[in-house]
């Protein structure tokens, strides 16, 4: 099979993508360090959390909603632990299962986040792009995100909303 090297729009738009996506990443990663404290990951997290009946979920569960392995999702949760804003418990009616619980504190730090974090998200990404292109962009990433999770099945309904 023959190599279907990129042409010149495309490598343009590959480069654009992968520094632009890496820029975003690394501000808002910045932007939640310095005013709370905690990188991403960790307020990905807790949003995941706080978003669910009971604030709780099995880490099973919250690894597959945060994409991130099982591994890596129990050393991020084991630091919220020690933070005191999320707790760990066998599950009720099975014990093989681990659940990953909110505490109040743990929404509170949140809560104290969200805002600054909000307001980073929107001055680097919406605040630069018109409705149009907020639509034009949704529409390309629900594109792109069916052929890289076409398992999925509208698992993830809150990502892209329900038609996805």
């Amino acid at each position: 099979m023959e190599t279907r090297w990129l042409g010149d729009d495309e490598q343009r738009t590959w480069r654009a993508y992968l520094w632009t996506t890496r820029l975003l990443g690394d501000a808002l990663d910045r932007q939640l360090q310095h005013d709370a404290g905690m990188p991403y990951t960790y307020y990905m997290i807790l949003a995941t959390l706080s978003e669910v009946p009971g604030r709780r979920m099995s880490m099973t569960d919250l690894a597959a909603q945060v994409y991130s392995s099982l591994s890596r999702l129990s050393h991020a949760v084991a630091r919220l632990e020690e933070r005191g804003w999320v707790r760990r418990s066998p599950h009720p009616d099975n014990r093989r299962v681990t659940v990953a619980e909110l505490t109040d504190d743990g929404f509170a730090a949140l809560a104290q986040a969200a805002p600054a974090h909000v307001e980073e998200v929107r001055r680097r990404l919406f605040d630069p792009l018109s409705g149009e292109q907020v639509a034009q962009l949704h529409d390309i990433l629900r594109a792109l995100w069916k052929g890289l999770d076409p398992e999925a099945g509208g698992a993830y309904p809150g990502v892209f909303g329900p038609e996805a």
